[in-house]
């Protein structure tokens, strides 16, 4: 869904705008509205969050957040996940996490939703990779896929067993079929 304006907008005109639900995405002077997250996508952005903040949080290594607005490279988009190496997160003056990012993401991954359109997705994770980002994850719940993105390399999609790669300064080994796994919870 795009926005009713008639011109394009500057991005300091877009952040004075409040907060929507599902988030909006400003991209090449457009307000884009996410579609509204369903179950599998829920399903996946938490155990992905769960499986790095596991690895990584205690350590102070690197911490995974849902659904945060990254404002950089004249755009602002909210990543269905986000992963900060620890010492680019920014903290204030409490010590506490901020409130804005402004800065790109260390690992950027994008969950399909429903009717969603593939194209400014992978849009959202090129535009990370050429503003410093280090990998990109497409995941695509119906297909049971992920693309792989890294800088300057072509895509690469695994399938089933592939290892899926995690950024160098995680401990993180996870394959696609165990990701797909979590949309059928084991019942004790």
């Amino acid at each position: 869904m795009t926005t009713a304006i008639d011109r394009l907008l500057t991005l300091d005109e877009f952040v004075r705008f409040p907060e929507t639900q599902p988030a909006s995405e400003f991209i090449a002077g457009r307000i884009y509205q996410k579609p509204m997250p369903q179950g599998k996508h829920s399903r996946l952005q938490l155990k992905l969050c769960t499986a790095v903040n596991q690895v990584a949080e205690d350590r102070q290594i690197a911490l995974a957040f849902p659904e945060l607005r990254c404002t950089f490279g004249n755009r602002s988009i909210v990543p269905d996940v986000t992963v900060f190496s620890w010492q680019r997160i920014p903290f204030d003056a409490d010590g506490e996490i901020g409130n804005v990012f402004k800065i790109y993401p260390d690992w950027t991954i994008e969950i399909l939703s429903p009717d969603q359109n593939a194209t400014k997705v992978i849009g959202n994770i090129l535009h990370c990779l050429k503003h410093g980002t280090q990998l990109g994850w497409f995941v695509d719940p119906s297909a049971k896929i992920v693309i792989v993105f890294l800088p300057k390399q072509q895509p690469v999609e695994l399938t089933g067993q592939d290892i899926l790669p995690v950024p160098e300064f995680l401990d993180l080994q996870l394959n696609v079929a165990q990701i797909f796994g979590w949309l059928k919870p084991v019942k004790n």
